[in-house]
């Protein structure tokens, strides 16, 4: 498979600083500029950088350098060397299949992502799955050259037979890359750019040329899971519901009535459209607003639901952002709170990887109290099997479920 052209590569041999070298002896996967002592040569992007420990000068970890990042070297191989060829991503892609193979196997499931990134050692490289359609977000151009050999493998591995190349926001303005575009399908044919697939037998769409991130929301299965086995009859509440994912296995399982909010309209008319494909008897309603505005109108007008799912996007990107993250997971729990009935359950979710899990619960927790409601954890979930966490910034995802 030739996407891209030949790209030479060379071996940078580095050294670091004593703080950094403990840190990739722990197996952190990231290398930052001002962590580097000593390099032989100027590095570009996708050089192989050899780290060598400092005073036995044996091999430390192999990694890929981005001259173009404060990561400067996102490692791949650790404590051993390695031929960094087909054979080598080949095994890499194996390794993470066998993750995965549970998933496949035990359920009625087809889509799953397969490459989480640095917890699956390739770091800035995520390829989803959804029925045959295979999407591959890159995050760094540190990929372009070994694209042509990781495609091969993946294809070989799965049973794919259309490969969609997504790329983030900083790589679609790039001037490397090679007339690649977001949303390029790069291999086969692609009938329909909304793809159908199953999840634990309820069928979603995903867009994979224009949706968020890959198309969908692949982590949160789990979850989806266990709220339509709690919504038998019961009034839902689904807010930031994006596609519907929630909503819709609340419906198939049996909810008597879903209300979906969320501030884009496109995402709600997904939503429906989700909501078609399964069958249900249960009444499904949608609300297009800011969450915070809506949750404080159903509060005024006095309404209440057995199940309020509040599963809001990504508060703190950086560091900056993390205090305001905190208040508005407190405002969250607050008004879902008084949104439910007695013994009704508050289903609440972040996916900021800069809010640990334990201030994050301990966030809920506090201002559930606040509102007068005592309460009952009936679980606390992460991430699910195709999103293995392998180092501590790798977990971003929590969600608790709190009787009220």
């Amino acid at each position: 498979m030739e996407i891209t052209p030949y790209i030479e590569t060379k071996r940078l041999a580095i050294k670091l600083k004593p703080s950094a070298e403990k840190m990739i002896k722990r197996g952190h996967p990231w290398v930052f500029s001002d962590s580097i002592a000593k390099q032989n040569v100027t590095g570009s992007i996708g050089d192989l950088a050899i780290i060598y420990e400092q005073k036995k000068n044996t091999i430390l970890a192999i990694g890929l350098f981005d001259p173009d990042s404060p990561i400067r070297i996102k490692i791949i191989q650790f404590k051993k060397k390695a031929q960094i060829d087909f054979n080598w991503f080949k095994q890499r892609i194996q390794e993470a299949y066998t993750i995965r193979k549970p998933l496949l196997e035990e359920t009625d499931t087809n889509s799953y992502r397969l490459l989480f990134g640095e917890n699956d050692h390739m770091p800035g490289f995520i390829a989803d799955i959804y029925d045959t359609v295979l999407v591959v977000k890159l995050y760094s151009s540190i990929w372009l050259p070994y694209l042509n050999d990781i495609l091969e493998c993946l294809l070989q591995q799965t049973a794919c037979i259309t490969i969609i190349l997504r790329l983030s926001r900083s790589l679609q303005s790039s001037a490397k890359l090679y007339d690649l575009k977001d949303g390029q399908v790069i291999y086969g044919k692609l009938v329909n750019e909304v793809v159908i697939f199953k999840e634990h037998g309820i069928l979603f769409s995903a867009n994979v040329i224009r949706g968020h991130k890959t198309g969908y929301f692949l982590d949160h299965r789990y979850n989806r899971k266990r709220v339509g086995e709690l919504a038998n009859k019961k009034r839902v509440l689904d807010v930031f519901s994006y596609a519907g994912g929630f909503s819709v296995h609340a419906l198939t399982g049996g909810a008597k009535e879903v209300t979906s909010v969320d501030i884009s309209k496109q995402a709600l008319e997904t939503a429906k459209e989700n909501v078609k494909l399964n069958p249900h008897s249960g009444k499904h309603t949608v609300i297009i607003g800011d969450a915070f505005d809506e949750l404080q109108n159903l509060i005024t007008r006095n309404i209440k639901y057995d199940i309020v799912i509040i599963d809001p996007p990504s508060f703190a990107k950086r560091a900056l952002e993390i205090e305001k993250a905190k208040n508005s997971y407190a405002r969250l729990a607050k008004l879902g709170a008084q949104l439910l009935t007695t013994n009704g359950i508050l289903i609440i979710a972040s996916c900021s990887s800069r809010i640990i899990a334990k201030d994050f619960f301990s966030i809920i927790e506090k201002n559930i109290e606040a509102t007068g409601r005592s309460f009952r954890i009936l679980e606390k979930t992460a991430h699910d099997i195709d999103h293995p966490i392998s180092f501590p910034e790798g977990a971003y995802l929590k969600c608790g479920y709190y009787q009220l």
